[in-house]
C-alpha cells in the first residue's frame, strides 16, 4: 500500500519546528552562541539607548543573524567532523579551523559595522 504523501503546508510546518529545535539546541548546548545571544542582546539595548536609525538597526540585526548563523554552520560542521573521524585527524582539523575561521570573519565584520554604528555616537 502505498504511502499518503502530506501536503506542502504541513512539509513546511514541519521544516519550521525542526529547524526551531536545532535552533533551541544550539543555544542550549553551545557556550559560543550563549556568549553571542548576549552580544546580540547588548547591542540591542544600545541600539534602543542610542536611538540607531532604521538602516542601522537593518545593519545591526544583518550582522547578528550572519554571526549567529555561521556558528550555528561551524557547529554542525564540528559535529559532522566528529561523527565521521572521532580521532584526532589532521585535515578534519583543517575542516574545524577553516569553519571556525569563517565565524571569525564574521564576528570582524560585525565588530566594524558595530563600530561604525556607535563610535560617532559614544565620542559626540
Amino acid at each position: 500500500m502505498t504511502q499518503k504523501k502530506e501536503s506542502f503546508l504541513v512539509n513546511r510546518i514541519k521544516s519550521v519546528g525542526y529547524a526551531l529545535k536545532g535552533a533551541i539546541y544550539l543555544v542550549r548546548t553551545e557556550a559560543s552562541i550563549k556568549i553571542q545571544v548576549f552580544i546580540a542582546i547588548a547591542v540591542t539595548v544600545a541600539g534602543f539607548y542610542f536611538k540607531i536609525s532604521n538602516f542601522e538597526w537593518i545593519l545591526q540585526i544583518s550582522m547578528i543573524g550572519l554571526v549567529m548563523s555561521i556558528e550555528g554552520v561551524n557547529t554542525a560542521i564540528e559535529y559532522i567532523a566528529d561523527f565521521i573521524h572521532p580521532e584526532h585527524h589532521q585535515k578534519i582539523g583543517r575542516i574545524k579551523d577553516i569553519s571556525a575561521g569563517a565565524v571569525f570573519i564574521a564576528a570582524i565584520t560585525a565588530t566594524i559595522v558595530a563600530g561604525f554604528i556607535y563610535l560617532p555616537k559614544i565620542i559626540a
